[in-house]
């Protein structure tokens, strides 16, 4: 049986990066985990809260500038960034200040909004003030999510069977983290293969 307390007492602010780190790169499934764990007793949940937020928040700031500076050139590069672009614009001209708040909560745009908002004419301290307040929003329910989850479970099963259950959870968004990679490589090498079968 893994010691969790012995790893998270040896590595105390691992946790927290990686946290960040995935944040940063992926979406709440890791936040509801840390939540879980801070339920438990292995990490303080306003740090899970603190470092999920920032990591949104970076994240979701260089998509923005991205989409500002670069983003006509990348889009018109990507059909498939350019149908999804347009399903935002369409969400921005009805709710403009809800989406800003919202999208992460959106499934299907939720990591192409702030790229396609950076496009838009929406003004950089619009989109700053409330994204934040978005991120934060964000970052609190599905903390609260996991530690709520956590406690629930409390009553059912065990601390050593939670354990494996925390566990087990991580290795299986590690798996599905992987497997998405691995399915957006396949889909770009699919769209490039009839410019490079022009180019020969």
């Amino acid at each position: 049986m893994p010691d969790l307390n012995h790893i998270f007492e040896q590595h105390r602010y691992l946790p927290y990066l990686i946290l960040l780190v995935w944040t940063f790169l992926e979406g709440e499934t890791i936040v509801i985990i840390a939540g879980i764990a801070a339920r438990d007793g292995h990490l303080l949940l306003p740090l899970v809260i603190l470092f999920a937020f920032c990591g949104s928040i970076l994240s979701d700031q260089l998509m923005f500038f991205l989409g500002r500076f670069k983003g006509a050139a990348f889009v018109a590069r990507r059909p498939t960034w350019q149908l999804r672009a347009q399903k935002v614009y369409r969400l921005l001209e009805r709710y403009q200040t809800g989406l800003i708040l919202g999208f992460r909560f959106l499934y299907g745009v939720r990591n192409i909004t702030p790229f396609a908002l950076g496009m838009s004419e929406v003004s950089v301290r619009r989109f700053v003030s409330f994204n934040l307040l978005g991120a934060a929003l964000w970052a609190v329910s599905f903390a609260w999510s996991g530690y709520l989850f956590g406690a629930a479970m409390e009553s059912v099963i065990d601390k050593r069977h939670r354990t494996w259950i925390l566990l087990g959870l991580l290795i299986l968004m590690c798996v599905i983290w992987v497997a998405r990679l691995m399915f957006r490589r396949r889909n770009i090498k699919r769209l490039l293969s009839p410019d490079l079968a022009d180019r020969q």
